[in-house]
């Protein structure tokens, strides 16, 4: 970083850079957790000779944050697929359901963009096309940080609602779905070959929520590999080319992970294994009546503050399943 011709590339410098950053967590984190282990051993310390009970209590609080802080480390550390330490680029898309689902769909949004802030994640929306009456009926965002796809994999699937509709004049209970894919975002770490001949682009006039990005000339721009009839969009920047560069990335993203998905159904279907892929596979449900519960159905993780995890605590989750993951 040093060099004097460090920023003739940009894209390789940013590169340098996420990946410093994320060596320097890994050590700050574990510097941390040495610190907080020799405070236990002071404090236990103390306990013995005081025989205090407020001590007492505060001693296990420490060990309890501690832990926690041993456990976060831990995944961190064990984050060590190919492309977990990439950004990730998150489609939502809502279920049947028209303005119900559509609803649901913007409210996973900011649910995610909260969780994103809360671990310090940027997010760029690269599409967004607004619902009928509200909600969205499709949203692509990119969450930039070290190790966000490696987190927000595990939320890939398709997520349940049920409550009293707001948009229901009878009051009654509506169960509404949308699904997540989460990609990792590629720049020069793998060679996925594309054959000009097979895609169709086209260029259009932006328009953002609330014509936030609403442009004046033909910058937004779609792209489709005619072969898996794969569709991908950007009009997050004004610039036509910066858009398709964009595009390009995207749908990089989604033939590798078509790739992935295809050697994990054969290495399913040798196994014998049979997963269900339809609305009926939600990995996860938000219940908000009669009773507020949200539920994981891989791992049974149970959380009743449902506006805590609407407001982007997934940590419970998240972890839970990434360590399933490990531990199986």
């Amino acid at each position: 970083m040093t060099d004097p011709s460090f920023w003739d590339d940009p894209s390789a410098a940013q590169k340098v850079i996420n990946e410093t950053n994320g060596l320097k967590e890994l050590v700050q984190g574990y510097d941390h957790l040495v610190e907080s282990v020799e405070n236990l051993e002071v404090s236990y310390e103390l306990v013995k000779e005081e025989q205090d009970e407020e001590l007492f209590e505060d001693l296990k609080e420490q060990v309890q944050k501690t832990r926690q802080a041993i456990d976060q480390f831990e995944l961190n550390i064990l984050l060590s697929e190919p492309y977990d330490q990439n950004n990730a680029i998150i489609e939502i898309h809502p279920g049947a359901g028209g303005t119900e689902s559509q609803d649901w769909a913007e409210m996973l949004l900011r649910m995610y963009t909260r969780y994103a802030e809360r671990r310090g994640f940027k997010v760029d929306t690269l599409d967004y096309l607004p619902g009928d009456e509200a909600g969205v009926k499709s949203v692509t965002l990119q969450v930039s940080g070290h190790n966000a796809y490696g987190y927000l994999k595990a939320e890939k699937g398709v997520h349940r609602l049920v409550r009293i509709s707001p948009f229901d004049s009878s009051g009654r209970r509506h169960t509404s779905f949308a699904s997540l894919d989460v990609m990792p975002e590629f720049n020069d770490e793998v060679e996925i070959e594309v054959n000009q001949d097979d895609l169709k682009i086209d260029t259009y006039r932006a328009s953002g929520a609330g014509g936030q990005h609403v442009n004046t000339t033909d910058s937004a721009v779609r792209i489709t590999h005619l072969p898996t009839n794969i569709i991908v969009t950007s009009q997050a920047e004004r610039s036509q080319i910066k858009n398709r560069e964009q595009a390009m990335k995207m749908l990089k993203s989604k033939l590798y992970q078509r790739e992935i998905e295809r050697q994990q159904q054969e290495i399913d279907d040798i196994r014998g294994e049979l997963k269900e892929i339809g609305w009926g596979s939600q990995i996860r449900s938000y219940v908000f009546h009669p009773y507020n519960m949200v539920k994981d159905h891989r791992t049974n993780v149970e959380i009743g503050n449902t506006e805590a995890v609407m407001n982007g605590n997934l940590d419970p989750f998240i972890n839970a399943y990434l360590r399933s993951k490990i531990d199986g």
